[in-house]
């Protein structure tokens, strides 16, 4: 497996920790994560096992290009860390990486909570230089047009 493509964003929501938390673990992914160029949107959530906050949960996403992706809870640390998988990607991300990983970090600071958001893809082998490109191009300005509509919800609660 050739070496992972990331992207880090951050931001501080006025808001305290557990409020962050309670508002961002668990959202809606139909709500936050529209098309953006060649990223498809979120548009449904299938066969999830539960209220997406323990270890083990596992849920598809439904793509606007015809698409999936499924999702698997692997770390919680509560109201400070958060960390799930990808795999089975499809369409045009199926053919080019073997999963992803994306982690979120809560962070108590003066006037709120610390929201960083990364995100790493595990290219296949000889899709590197592509999945890097793609990650720098689409992900990472995507990412950062994301992270600021799940900060308002986090504030609005």
């Amino acid at each position: 497996m050739a070496k992972s493509a990331g992207a880090t964003v951050a931001l501080v929501a006025a808001a305290p920790i557990d409020q962050a938390w309670r508002v961002s673990v668990p959202a809606d992914p139909t709500k936050f994560y529209p098309k953006y160029g060649p990223l498809p949107a979120v548009v449904g959530v299938r066969d999830q096992t539960g209220p997406w906050d323990a270890v083990g949960q596992t849920r598809t996403l439904q793509l606007s290009d015809g698409g999936s992706v499924v999702e698997h809870i692997r770390e919680i640390d509560f109201q400070r860390f958060f960390a799930y998988e990808l795999t089975d990607f499809q369409k045009l991300f199926g053919h080019l990486v073997e999963g992803a990983r994306a982690e979120w970090t809560y962070t108590e600071v003066a006037g709120g909570t610390r929201i960083s958001w990364s995100y790493a893809f595990h290219p296949k082998k000889g899709a590197g230089l592509l999945v890097t490109a793609i990650v720098r191009l689409a992900w990472a300005p995507y990412m950062r047009r994301v992270l600021p509509g799940i900060v308002k919800a986090v504030e609005s609660a």
